[in-house]
């Protein structure tokens, strides 16, 4: 039907060079002029299809009209509420007056409530003593007669007050259409055929391209709409997180060594070397390169000596150290191995040392907070989120890496009560306010406490 409709307003056009109005059109397969709503949006159809191939060119006019509710169809057939009210009394002194609850047995509970009332507003009706009687021999049903009119044409001869007054009443509604004025475009023909949208492999054979009609490219389209992406869960939180670190005055720091020596991963950590989690069923370690630069010469000394015979007020481990496994490049089982570096080279820029990078970059520029002279110490809070690795088995709930989150807080006189402070306000910023800390012992961690929330818990160190 639509490329027969189409066909019409072409032929129409072709013979009167313009539509003035598509009411007049008479659409195939009926046999009346287009003269209501849907009608027209058929034709509209049918135009749209021909302007986007410039055949035609349209104007768009709005009308406003009116149609019947279900109650004022119902009038239209029955008569108005009034008039069925007088014609069910008797007329005066021709019999006994109807009672107001006869009268709604007669013609309905409706029909008396809306009718009687504006039966005696007309005149039409009177009272006799409990009842009501007909006081005028005929009457003219001009609600009935509006109605009619409305339902024919649209509209009313009588005015704007009538329709008015017919909106009140819930008989008619108001409604917009719309009707064109169709006129020839810059290309346009009696053919319906389609112009060819994209050039084929066989037009180009077959030499047809020359002879065909191609559509025009809409290079304002948008175009259709891509699936948009999504960052992954994990993403989302990381982001969070690194968010509330920032807010609270945080730095973040350098993590993209994920290949650690043992030195920095658990040396520099006081991990003993004989610790069972620097075995192979718990650390990954690199076959080729085996070995890494060793570090600064002075420091590693330190280390060593720490670790074998004590200082500082510890007595060490006891245990004779190897240069070997000190030496050995490994994925990194946590990035407390980044946070060694820089508070490494926190301590040496205090000792007047020149290292590698900018520490004042993670100090904020910040000053001294001790009492006494300058030592070159500058206060520093720190965060990494990062992957880390481990030889676990993976199952549902395991992988070989995970992220962990870190932070750590250089200053004089911290105490653990500055840590729980910390991460009340830290989760507090997640949504998280019930906290409930309890004290936990493992032997390579102090001061050790969990925070528990729920069915979570988080251990911190």
């Amino acid at each position: 039907m639509a490329e027969t409709l189409q066909q019409l307003i072409l032929d129409s056009l072709d013979a009167q060079s313009i539509i003035d109005d598509t009411r007049s059109l008479t659409i195939p397969g009926q046999a009346t002029p287009a003269t209501s709503q849907e009608d027209q949006i058929t034709i509209l159809g049918a135009l749209n299809s021909l302007l986007s191939r410039e055949m035609i060119v349209y104007e768009t006019h709005e009308t406003l009209s009116h149609v019947l509710t279900p109650e004022g169809s119902q009038i239209v057939e029955l008569g108005s509420h009034e008039a069925r009210v007088w014609a069910a009394l008797p007329a005066k002194g021709e019999g006994s007056p109807l009672t107001p609850v006869q009268l709604k047995k007669q013609v309905g509970d409706e029909t008396a409530k809306v009718g009687q009332g504006r039966a005696f507003k007309n005149g039409w009706i009177g009272k006799e003593g409990d009842g009501f009687v007909q006081i005028v021999p005929t009457i003219q049903d001009a609600t009935r007669v509006d109605l009619r009119e409305i339902a024919s044409a649209g509209t009313s001869k009588a005015g704007e007050k009538v329709l008015a007054d017919l909106r009140k009443r819930k008989l008619i509604i108001q409604r917009k259409g719309q009707w064109f004025t169709v006129k020839k475009g810059p290309y346009f023909s009696t053919s319906t055929a389609k112009p060819e949208t994209d050039l084929t492999v066989e037009m180009l054979t077959a030499g047809t391209w020359k002879t065909s009609t191609f559509k025009k490219y809409n290079f304002d389209a948008e175009g259709a709409p891509s699936d948009g992406g999504a960052l992954h869960p994990l993403l989302k939180v990381r982001e969070e997180i690194r968010n509330i670190f920032l807010e609270m005055g945080f730095a973040e720091m350098p993590t993209s060594s994920f290949v650690e020596s043992g030195f920095w991963c658990f040396d520099a950590l006081f991990v003993p070397q004989q610790h069972p989690a620097r075995d192979l069923q718990d650390t990954f370690y690199l076959s080729d390169p085996k070995e890494a630069l060793p570090p600064e010469p002075e420091y590693y000394k330190r280390v060593s000596t720490v670790h074998e015979h004590g200082g500082f007020g510890s007595t060490g481990y006891r245990a004779p150290w190897s240069h070997e496994e000190s030496s050995k490049l490994l994925l990194r089982t946590h990035t407390t191995a980044s946070s060694a570096h820089m508070l490494y080279k926190l301590a040496a820029k205090c000792r007047g040392e020149n290292v590698e990078g900018d520490a004042e970059e993670f100090a904020h520029g910040s000053s001294t907070t001790g009492d006494g002279p300058d030592d070159g110490f500058r206060p520093a809070k720190l965060f990494s989120i990062d992957r880390v690795f481990r030889n676990e088995t993976m199952d549902a709930t395991h992988l070989a890496e995970f992220h962990q989150v870190e932070g750590v807080v250089a200053d004089r006189n911290l105490t653990l009560a500055d840590l729980i402070g910390f991460m009340r306000v830290f989760f507090k910023k997640m949504g998280i306010e019930k906290v409930r800390f309890k004290p936990a012992y493992n032997p390579y961690t102090e001061v050790r406490t969990g925070y528990h929330k729920t069915l979570y818990r988080i251990y911190l160190s």
